[in-house]
């Protein structure tokens, strides 16, 4: 990024900090209308300067490396497929996989939160998953949160030469898992129990989600390991292209 590209980075961080210094908040495929709209617009301003971070990485990327287009498409088209996949879990939400880990780990956590917002927009609009008033929200916890967790546990196992497909694996699973986990946060500081508060909501919260969640993160981290193998075998050069491939190497 350039000077100025990072310090309006850095300008809409700050405003994020201010308007996100709010008591309740709500998450993850939430359906329209079921927020305040007070939460609709503090989760909107915290997503901004994750959004403009991954506009410029994804426009770097693109200057530098053409080829990465098809595999920036393809991060894209399985966030999109995967996360439709849904299953209900809740009044107001529901568990599905997230599809983000694939993103996070070619072109880190930024460039994925353009990617989640573009899908949860269409998803809204053309699926009714989600929901326009709710993107904001939906897009910290499931295109925010997630990436950044996957991206960090597979720069760990990189670090620590745990077997390159079991970071994939864990780095997909436990980014799903930590989407959810945010989730069952947010909506237990927006629902605090009467008898226990947040806490006692929270426990609830992840109890409901853990049945349908577990084995879908699971079956994430296999789904993502087979999406890279495939990719190895069909795109070899663009992987090449963005020291994917180089890096598996060493």
């Amino acid at each position: 990024m350039s000077k100025k590209q990072k310090k309006l980075v850095v300008v809409a961080a700050a405003l994020a900090l201010c308007f996100g210094i709010v008591p309740t908040a709500n998450a993850m495929h939430i359906m329209e209308g079921y927020l305040p709209p007070t939460y609709c617009i503090v989760w909107g301003v915290i997503c901004v300067p994750f959004l403009l971070a991954g506009f410029f990485k994804i426009n770097k990327t693109v200057k530098e490396n053409r080829r990465a287009l098809t595999l920036i498409a393809i991060s894209g088209a399985f966030i999109f497929v995967i996360s439709s996949l849904k299953i209900a879990s809740m009044s107001g939400s529901c568990s599905h996989m997230t599809g983000t880990g694939l993103g996070a780990i070619l072109f880190g956590p930024s460039a994925v939160s353009v990617l989640g917002i573009i899908v949860l927009l269409f998803q809204a609009i053309l699926l009714a998953h989600g929901g326009l008033t709710t993107l904001g929200a939906n897009c910290f916890s499931m295109a925010i949160a997630g990436p950044l967790v996957s991206f960090g546990i597979y720069a760990i196992c990189r670090k620590t030469n745990v077997n390159r497909r079991v970071g994939i694996f864990l780095a997909a699973a436990v980014g799903d898992l930590f989407t959810y986990c945010v989730t069952a946060f947010q909506l237990a500081l927006a629902n605090p129990s009467e008898v226990g508060g947040v806490g006692a909501s929270f426990g609830k919260f992840l109890l409901v989600f853990a049945p349908t969640q577990l084995p879908l993160a699971v079956i994430e981290g296999i789904l993502t390991v087979v999406i890279i193998i495939a990719m190895e075998s069909f795109a070899s050069k663009e992987l090449k292209s963005i020291g994917f491939l180089k890096e598996a190497a060493k």
